[in-house]
């Protein structure tokens, strides 16, 4: 989501700082973000005649020092958040809204250590990115008028349209879409139905634009049942408990599209 967000905000001519673990990872990225500025620029998703805005990467967070807003966008595991967001708030000015890119951890969870918990607000882009315009745009308990204001003016700016929900664990889209998708692993799982009966069946008769089974493998199926797990983890609601096929790809490393296979073969690494 990284690259993805990142793709967005260049596209729309916005400078951007982006920060990694080591500089193959930053590589990577920077090849997948030109992939993905070719393809939005295919389908006519950004504007044809904005320059790109600058991008430069680091692995240092002290990039962050003049940055407007930061969005934090790391693996969905609280304390690694946590951990990322407290170094970033060690180097950027009071008032500098802090965004964490969340599918379902609570906000105020994550404002927990942070000196200014007000500047915390959170997002939940979809994937792409670039095609996709709605964002959520969760406000903890302490989050501040003023960074929910900066954040719905910098959504702006990428052509977003922010739909502010309160915090509580899953959101809104993700309590009611990862549920579904474990139920659709059931279904698998339990020989009801083959992978594609049911996303046939889900698109043809319940308008679901892709199927839970291949929209699973566009999020990752290891961001999803980190996803799940949160959910589990806040709610005891058995139907966010992963179910054993979706541990079972995980553990085997068949992601979904970003590793070629998931529940369907996609031939090669897409990114």
């Amino acid at each position: 989501m990284g690259s993805n967000i990142t793709t967005l905000a260049i596209g729309y001519g916005l400078p951007v700082h982006l920060v990694d673990v080591d500089r193959p990872t930053l590589d990577q990225a920077r090849a997948r973000i030109a992939r993905q500025l070719r393809h939005a620029h295919l389908l006519g998703a950004l504007p044809a005649d904005q320059p790109a805005g600058e991008l430069v990467t680091s692995t240092s967070v002290a990039g962050a020092e003049g940055a407007t807003a930061v969005l934090e966008a790391v693996t969905e595991l609280p304390d690694v958040k946590r951990k990322v967001l407290a170094e970033v708030a060690a180097v950027v000015p009071p008032g500098t809204p802090l965004v964490s890119n969340t599918s379902g951890i609570p906000i105020d969870e994550l404002a927990e250590e942070l000196p200014c918990p007000e500047q915390l607000v959170g997002t939940h882009f979809m994937n792409p990115t670039y095609l996709i315009k709605m964002v959520e745009l969760v406000r903890g308990p302490r989050t501040s008028d003023a960074a929910v204001a900066a954040v719905e003016s910098l959504l702006g700016a990428l052509d977003r349209t922010p739909v502010v929900v309160r915090d509580d664990p899953g959101f809104v889209t993700s309590r009611l879409l990862h549920p579904m998708i474990n139920q659709a692993a059931r279904i698998v799982e339990r020989g009801t139905a083959t992978v594609d009966a049911v996303d046939t069946l889900m698109q043809g008769c319940l308008g679901h634009p892709t199927g839970p089974l291949r929209t699973a493998d566009l999020i990752g199926l290891d961001n999803l049942v980190d996803s799940l797990a949160a959910l589990y983890e806040r709610t005891g609601e058995q139907s966010c408990r992963p179910c054993d096929l979706l541990l079972e790809k995980v553990a085997s490393g068949d992601l979904g599209r970003k590793t070629g296979q998931g529940f369907y073969d996609y031939g090669e690494v897409l990114s």
